[in-house]
């Protein structure tokens, strides 16, 4: 079957942003609480801002901040954003949902998401939206009755109840119903209720209705219902055909991207092998061996090239150009805290970060150097201008020019020119141009001389250095690279 995936995804810079802890703002009429149904109200009892964050504590973060922030997001280069949830829950982090047709009222309620959704559109920003589907929270309204009316109430069957009575907040007891990582703060979702099946479709087009450009979808693979996934994508699609269905799978994703199900993955498959390779064996172990993605042990140069080209063989090529390719997430520690704060793994993993097959995704504060450690510190809140680190914001700012303004780095086809030592390199190449990126991940300068066979017309001429340092030399189809210690270099062509 021929697959078809949003072509602007391909295009896209996504930025991740937790809403909670990215900016916060007063709404435009000054009014602390809403006076109108959908509206925002802002509390009185929150942490300090720059206080370390804590697992319950809010800071108070809100959509008519972001509103203040779309005129930076835009001069950094972004052009989509995905939010973590943003629908009314009791917790900071919102993927405890307890209204899916309302938008947090801390966050600013319906009123403030449509007038950002207005304010990013104008600018030709993206807005993906977080879709926490397999699970609820003991505060949605259908579980809720449950609690309160147990076996008579007429929301049974919409949850996996397993016996009597339930036990929602006393962990002495069984629970007594299923629930996501057997926490019972998240009952799950019966997929086999017709009804309960119903009005998670209706969740997602309602949103698509609204104006979001696609969904990003919390632990997929906890739904096992044959057939969801696939009516998912159909109904989403025939609401808006390039709307982006993205799904939060850590590992081979074979399953899901078959063209039939999601148009991509968070795509840690891509972000263990590039922080083994460009940090090495700076990794703090105790971050990572927690979590699956598997940032170790250190890679040399032919073991990334090894792990990358497995990687661009496991899914068709157009699944391969809407992956969302990331180096942290809010479910990760932040790379700077990972690698012991060198400077030197951010800037070789952000370039193959915006240089690498799909949609290129930095998680908010990491252009600025805002460090973190596990959960809750990888949600600190985004420094005031005074702590910015200016020499990666304007990293990130030259790498995403370069990334949007070359063809060749959305769709281009990948090509491994060479892998040596710790001095890798590869291209990217469309028939009218070529993109050529090394990078040199060892402690000495290194020059190295690969033979090379393109694709493409090799009458084009390598003559424009876009990124960083060394030196790069052409000819009789050898490429000779004489790079520093630590470093990369992007050269493109003219023809």
């Amino acid at each position: 079957m021929e697959i078809h995936t949003p072509n602007w995804v391909k295009q896209a810079v996504f930025y991740q942003i937790f809403p909670d802890r990215f900016a916060k703002s007063d709404p435009p009429n000054g009014v602390k609480f809403c006076r109108q149904p959908g509206g925002g109200w802002q509390p009185e009892q929150l942490e300090p801002w720059d206080a370390p964050p804590t697992l319950q504590g809010y800071k108070g973060g809100n959509l008519w901040g972001v509103i203040e922030k779309l005129d930076y997001l835009q001069d950094l280069g972004i052009n989509a954003i995905y939010f973590t949830p943003i629908f009314q829950s009791a917790c900071n982090h919102r993927y405890h949902t307890h209204d899916y047709y309302q938008v947090d009222p801390i966050l600013g309620g319906n009123e403030a998401f449509l007038a950002l959704l207005d304010a990013a559109h104008q600018r030709e920003i993206k807005v993906v939206l977080d879709g926490v589907f397999n699970h609820a929270s003991r505060g949605f309204f259908f579980f809720n009755d449950i609690l309160e009316n147990g076996p008579n109430s007429p929301w049974v069957d919409w949850f996996l109840i397993e016996d009597w009575p339930l036990s929602a907040y006393d962990g002495s007891k069984p629970a007594n119903y299923t629930s996501w990582a057997n926490n019972r703060s998240l009952p799950k979702f019966n997929h086999e209720n017709p009804a309960a099946r119903e009005y998670i479709m209706q969740i997602a087009e309602y949103w698509l209705q609204q104006g979001i450009d696609g969904w990003r979808l919390d632990v997929p693979y906890c739904v096992e219902t044959p057939g969801f996934w696939q009516e998912f994508r159909q109904r989403v699609k025939a609401i808006n055909p390039d709307a982006y269905i993205v799904g939060e799978v850590w590992t081979d994703s074979r399953q899901w991207l078959d063209g039939t199900q999601f148009d991509g993955v968070m795509n840690y498959l891509f972000t263990g092998p590039t922080i083994a390779f460009t940090a090495g064996d700076r990794v703090k172990m105790e971050l990572v061996e927690h979590h699956p993605y598997f940032p170790y042990p250190a890679l040399d140069a032919p073991g990334y090239a090894q792990k990358i080209t497995d990687l661009l063989n496991l899914y068709p090529w157009e699944i391969q150009l809407t992956q969302l390719n990331l180096l942290d997430s809010h479910d990760t520690a932040r790379l700077l805290t990972i690698c012991g704060d060198d400077f030197a793994t951010i800037e070789l993993a952000t370039v193959l970060l915006m240089t690498s097959v799909g949609a290129p995704s930095i998680y908010y504060g990491d252009e600025v150097g805002l460090p973190g450690g596990d959960d809750p510190d990888c949600r600190r809140a985004f420094p005031p201008e005074n702590q910015w680190n200016q020499a990666v914001l304007h990293q990130h700012k030259q790498l995403i020019q370069i990334r949007r303004n070359h063809p060749a780095l959305q769709t281009g086809k990948y090509q491994v020119i060479g892998s040596q030592g710790m001095v890798y390199a590869f291209a990217r190449t469309l028939p009218e141009e070529t993109i050529i990126v090394a990078i040199n991940a060892g402690l000495e300068s290194a020059k190295e001389t690969f033979d090379v066979s393109f694709d493409v017309s090799c009458n084009l001429k390598l003559n424009q250095q876009l990124y960083g340092q060394g030196e790069i030399s052409w000819q009789d189809g050898q490429l000779t690279l004489n790079l520093p210690r630590r470093s990369a270099i992007i050269l493109g062509s003219s023809g």
